[in-house]
């Protein structure tokens, strides 16, 4: 490790220990908040270890999530809170991979289109099964406090962010980088860029199913229509693009603004938060190409600095 790696997970570590902090100092409003900007930092990083070196936009965050929040729902009554989440991401990375082998021959639009409407189709399953089996949603009643899930989603904040930096230095890394450049040219070094590819999805599908799992305590009642919201997954592209998917840090710098913007909007104007999905949109497509990393490096440059 470099000096200034060194230093940049020094500060990490400080930076996460401040936000641990925030249930035993902060208010009820703003551990909810903190939870919430900690469900989006997490499914924004993971989202972008995929999407930003391969350029692969995906809008299958909702379906992993769903599948996530009913693992819970099924199993809280008979396994431990805690084993929920690992058989969630377990089941989530199987089914990255199932759909990876499928779509990622796929490309542009044609792949983006398949991701949306993945989480349509695992919603009508799911429904389709509780109309069979006459169950409309279920509780999910535990102990598990919105402290706990909100540490719970810290830790798994810092493993994704250690795992981003440790595939960051690590050939896959550096062949997903290469495809996102130019697939064919990977292909004629001989990467096999099908493995790769689905490889690497497997980890954001994981990871928002173990989140899907984490909250699902914080809904208490769970359905198809709001376990598999397509709205999810526009949420996290956008704060992910929104900071910027060129550092791993970036999709958090997203987040924090996008998340209390959008607070003030529901709170304020409910009917206005479409309105602002798609001025995020243009935002980041004729102001933010790049997101905020993109404007830092831009600045950094033009003042001597090094990106």
């Amino acid at each position: 490790m470099t000096t200034r790696e060194i230093r940049n997970f020094i500060i990490a570590a400080a930076l996460l220990a401040l936000c641990a902090l925030l249930p035993v100092y902060g208010s009820p409003y703003w551990l909810t908040m903190g939870t919430t900007m900690a469900m989006f930092a997490v499914l924004a990083t993971s989202w972008a270890l995929f999407s930003g070196p391969t350029h692969y936009i995906s809008l299958a965050t909702a379906a992993f999530f769903g599948v996530g929040t009913f693992v819970t729902g099924l199993g809280f009554q008979s396994l431990p809170f805690w084993a929920l989440p690992l058989i969630a991401a377990g089941i989530g990375a199987v089914l990255a991979a199932l759909v990876g082998l499928v779509t990622l021959r796929l490309s542009g639009v044609y792949f983006v289109i398949f991701t949306l409407g993945l989480a349509e189709m695992v919603r009508q399953v799911v429904t389709w099964v509780q109309n069979q089996t006459g169950h409309r949603g279920m509780y999910v009643l535990t102990s598990i406090t919105e402290r706990e899930i909100y540490w719970m989603l810290v830790g798994l904040g810092a493993l994704v962010y250690l795992l981003g930096w440790l595939i960051g230095r690590s050939r896959l890394g550096f062949a997903l980088r290469i495809i996102g450049n130019d697939e064919t040219v990977a292909k004629h070094l001989g990467i096999d860029t099908a493995l790769a590819k689905v490889a690497l999805f497997m980890v954001p599908g994981a990871v928002a199913a173990a989140v899907g799992a984490m909250l699902a305590p914080r809904y208490i009642y769970i359905e198809p229509a709001t376990a598999f919201a397509p709205l999810l997954s526009f949420q996290v592209v956008i704060m992910a693009l929104l900071g910027g998917t060129g550092r791993l840090w970036g999709p958090i710098a997203g987040v924090i603004p996008f998340t209390l913007l959008w607070e003030v909007i529901t709170r304020q104007a409910p009917n206005q938060t479409l309105l602002l999905l798609g001025i995020a949109f243009l935002l980041i497509v004729y102001v933010l190409p790049g997101g905020f990393v993109g404007l830092w490096d831009r600045l950094r440059r033009r003042y001597g600095g090094q990106p």
